[in-house]
């Protein structure tokens, strides 16, 4: 992975990198998966960064193993206080947090282009995004974008929410999946408000199916169909559907199997699960049916995350 501090670089108005001592560390690394690395740091001294997004799209038609895109960012303005942690703070990791340290955030995210592959899997190429996400733009490039609403939103949960162990690898890849789909929008020159589909204009609209996305992910072990999941969010199955693959990118199906399949791969390397309890876990009736979904999905066989 690339150095994790050349976003700081790029943030940091006078183009140098100031003095910064790590307050909080998180990593998470597993085969097949999203890599991610975040850390909270202090400046000894006063500096003066703006909020900063980067896409680095490293591609070598030689090699193309080592293919990969990598999301960086770096915000400032939240606050950390060593007394307690934040996951477990009622306060928002912003200026109105009582911590005693001023922070600049850094957070890493690294995707290779076979977990990337099930985003394009027999999808027709429209567009310069499709391009990125399945490596056929025939050019490296590296992207430097300011932070929207929603890509800063969606960082800051990452350092303030109360999740632990599964639901939080739960969480945190919904979350990076966000991140990857709004970034993936600065590449065109598109208007971030305006919808397709009417019913979306409406706020209530967009809320239930932000809602569903919810109820799918607490329903990772259990799993929900269609028609009950528009019960829950009181809407018309036709209009849920168009209306999340406007929202999110994808289908409902594509969603659930996808973050099903992230929660697996945890589940089996992090955790040490065995095959069998997995299966049983996401509620698979059987485990080769569970072995197929893992493979169509991911490209790997369960067991090859076992350690």
């Amino acid at each position: 992975m690339i150095e994790v501090m050349d976003i700081l670089r790029v943030a940091h108005k006078s183009g140098v990198e100031p003095s910064l001592d790590v307050l909080y560390h998180k990593e998470q690394h597993i085969p097949g998966s999203i890599h991610y690395n975040i850390r909270r740091l202090y400046a000894q001294h006063p500096w003066v960064a703006e909020d900063t997004g980067m896409m680095v799209y490293h591609y070598n038609s030689r090699k193309p193993e080592e293919n990969y895109l990598e999301l960086r960012y770096c915000t400032t303005g939240n606050r950390y206080c060593a007394e307690k942690s934040c996951a477990q703070c009622v306060e928002l990791p912003t200026n109105n947090c009582s911590g005693k340290h001023q922070t600049v955030d850094v957070f890493t995210f690294h995707f290779t282009s076979t977990f990337l592959h099930q985003f394009v899997h027999n999808v027709k190429l429209s567009n310069r995004k499709d391009e990125v996400l399945a490596f056929r733009h025939p050019h490296a490039f590296t992207k430097v974008f300011p932070l929207c609403n929603r890509k800063r939103n969606a960082l800051d949960s990452l350092l303030n929410h109360s999740y632990t162990g599964a639901l939080e690898n739960i969480f945190v890849n919904a979350k990076v999946h966000e991140l990857l789909l709004y970034s993936l929008d600065c590449l065109v020159d598109e208007k971030e408000e305006g919808f397709t589909c009417k019913f979306l204009a409406d706020e209530s609209g967009r809320d239930r199916i932000y809602q569903a996305r919810e109820i799918l992910l607490q329903h990772i072990g259990d799993p929900i169909t269609i028609k009950e999941l528009s019960r829950k969010v009181a809407m018309n199955e036709c209009y849920l559907k168009k209306g999340f693959k406007e929202i999110f990118g994808t289908t409902i199906f594509d969603f659930y199997q996808q973050q099903r399949m992230e929660h697996a791969k945890y589940l089996l390397y992090e955790k040490g699960l065995s095959v069998t309890d997995v299966s049983a876990l996401l509620g698979y009736s059987s485990i080769s049916h569970f072995s197929a979904a893992f493979k169509k999905h991911t490209g790997l066989k369960p067991c090859d995350l076992l350690r």
